[in-house]
């Protein structure tokens, strides 16, 4: 069982950078494969980054490839870092973690959090 907590969501301008982490508890994620999605008002959930337990590969959506990049620690936490921010970045941040399986779909994944929320005014 993996516990996640999101932390780091917040209010800034277009342009501004933030840094969201995902604080895991129970199993150690270094056994999962962990993934950030982000899911905006009167969308789906989408894909945003994620991090292979496996020879640490990194993936990118498109929307984020270049602005965003997605790190592990060795104390169970993921983080986001979110830099030159878009008004369109504005949606839930969620982190979830899946032991197997392709990593770049929202479907599969074991655990997720609650979520933390970016909002980036222009």
């Amino acid at each position: 069982q993996v516990q996640l907590v999101e932390s780091g969501g917040g209010l800034v301008q277009a342009g501004d950078s933030l840094r969201l982490s995902c604080a895991a508890s129970g199993r150690t994620f270094a056994s999962y494969n962990m993934g950030w999605f982000r899911q905006a008002p009167g969308k789906e959930r989408e894909f945003v980054a994620a991090s292979t337990r496996i020879g640490g590969s990194t993936y990118y959506a498109d929307s984020v490839k270049g602005r965003f990049t997605i790190s592990r620690d060795v104390k169970n936490t993921l983080y986001l870092q979110m830099n030159s921010l878009k008004p369109e970045d504005t949606a839930v941040y969620t982190c979830a973690a899946r032991s197997s399986g392709t990593v770049k779909v929202t479907t599969g994944y074991d655990y997720w959090g609650q979520g933390t929320q970016v909002t980036v005014s222009s």
